[in-house]
């Protein structure tokens, strides 16, 4: 029997994410047949992992065009277009259904652990772009299974690596043995068990985006029942008008929302900003508690427990054997990177994109959602869904749909990455330090000390930055 010819294979998408699942109804949409292979036992699994937290793009900002069309004969209807859902409603509304009616080309428990070029390794050059892509997939119950597909569409998202508390991207020392007393999420504080874990603690809270902002906000809430629950905010940068996001100018309410909500719990006096601080160690001091020390020698007072949110990268160890152009230092695709670098834009200035953007060395196979923009933050569901949408026409050979790219998106205060914001002369509102500044304690509004109490200056609002000069003054 002559094995099928390679436009005849499935497309395989790794992930059945929002990004995944709009993939696999583009390509049924254009008699493609896809068969998506997602890790977890339900659609959305890495959604549902934060069901807690609601979203600052609205329902209408949520859906995809080609999903909706597959879903219309189901009776499904699309929840109001102008509310917020949370993770949670977002997996159970829309990314279930929309698995549900893709039926089998839908695959639960199925971890992709590899993909080449059948009997090709990366080394191989000859007839290479003539062999279909083999994917080694591991079920839930252990079975091992090979597929062949014509292209490979990797839309599986970076939840699964979160960054670490180690300002130089490793892992702090003592960070791994800390595991019981950090979490990489933020916290559902609605759950008792968990909520239990946080109230009448110290806790320190890594990280300057959007998740640092949502942990301080749900922590200052419980700090109003219970007087005892403290926060403290560690920021490798200085302390500046961007450091809360675009506040009301953002063109995303609920993100701006967000960041005052944080801006309120420093301003309150529910949590503590220590700035300039990058994290090189975690101790536990005679009571278990953990010591976070920093890498000038600075060591902050005992905490109870860590919630370190430093972003996400993308796990590229299953592409191994698949030509890849990344950039070095976001990876991201070499051509995409220039436009999502967070050295140079805001999410307001990114520009167009699609599959020219997205290709690699390796003809038909494309990083898609998440995963595309490789450790960059900020990424928006309306650019996966454009992305998929460009990607699948190419694959399926309508290169002027595939290069008719559209995608407007809304502009952000401050879209902050680990190049532009881990040197903290960035935030000095002066702009002009030569040097980072030594690590400051910085309490805000309600019931804060004067400067001689706490060693460092006492400001009264978030867009003055602390006193730090030049190195040696």
């Amino acid at each position: 029997m002559n094995a099928p010819a390679i436009t005849e294979l499935p497309v395989v998408v790794i992930g059945a994410g929002p990004a995944g699942l709009a993939a696999a109804a583009h390509l049924t949409e254009r008699g493609i047949e896809p068969l998506a292979l997602e890790a977890g036992a339900a659609a959305g699994a890495a959604v549902r992992e934060w069901s807690h937290v609601r979203l600052f793009s609205t329902w209408g900002e949520l859906t995809d065009p080609a999903a909706e069309k597959l879903l219309a004969p189901t009776g499904w209807t699309k929840p109001d277009a102008t509310t917020y859902p949370t993770g949670g409603d977002w997996a159970e509304q829309y990314l279930q259904p929309l698995a549900d009616v893709l039926r089998e080309r839908v695959r639960f428990g199925a971890t992709v652990t590899g993909v080449s070029r059948a009997g090709r390794d990366r080394i191989v050059d000859a007839d290479r772009e003539s062999q279909p892509f083999v994917v080694h997939v591991t079920y839930a119950d252990g079975r091992e299974e090979r597929l062949f597909a014509r292209a490979v569409i990797d839309a599986s998202g970076t939840w699964t690596t979160p960054s670490p508390a180690g300002a130089s991207g490793l892992p702090a020392l003592g960070e791994r043995a800390a595991a019981d007393r950090i979490t990489y999420r933020v916290p559902d504080l609605k759950d008792p068990a968990v909520r239990a874990r946080y109230a009448g603690k110290r806790t320190a809270v890594i990280g300057s985006g959007a998740s640092a902002f949502t942990a301080l906000a749900t922590l200052a809430d419980i700090a109003k029942d219970d007087p005892g629950t403290r926060a403290v905010w560690i920021l490798r940068r200085g302390l500046s008008g961007s450091t809360f996001g675009g506040g009301e100018a953002d063109q995303l309410p609920a993100r701006g929302a967000l960041g005052l909500a944080a801006k309120a719990a420093v301003d309150n006096g529910y949590a503590d900003a220590v700035t300039g601080f990058r994290t090189e160690a975690i101790e536990r001091d005679g009571e278990g508690r953990l010591v976070l020390a920093g890498e000038d020698g600075h060591r902050l007072e005992p905490v109870d427990e860590v919630i370190v949110l430093t972003g996400l990268r993308p796990d590229l160890s299953f592409l191994s054997e698949l030509r890849l152009g990344l950039d070095e230092r976001l990876q991201a695709p070499v051509e995409l990177a220039p436009l999502i670098d967070p050295n140079q834009h805001s999410c307001g200035t990114v520009y167009p994109h699609g599959h020219r953007e997205l290709s690699h060395p390796e003809p038909g196979v494309y990083l898609v959602g998440m995963k595309s923009y490789g450790r960059a933050p900020t990424f928006l569901a309306l650019t996966g869904y454009e992305q998929v949408r460009s990607v699948t026409a190419a694959i399926a050979g309508d290169l002027e749909s595939a290069d008719r790219v559209e995608l407007t998106l809304p502009e952000t205060g401050v879209c902050g990455g680990a190049g532009l914001f881990d040197d903290p002369a960035a935030g000095q509102a002066d702009g002009g330090g030569c040097c980072a500044p030594a690590p400051a304690l910085v309490q805000i509004g309600v019931g804060a000390p004067t400067a001689t109490e706490v060693g460092a200056p006492a400001v009264t609002a978030v867009d003055v930055a602390p006193a730090g000069g030049c190195c040696g003054s």
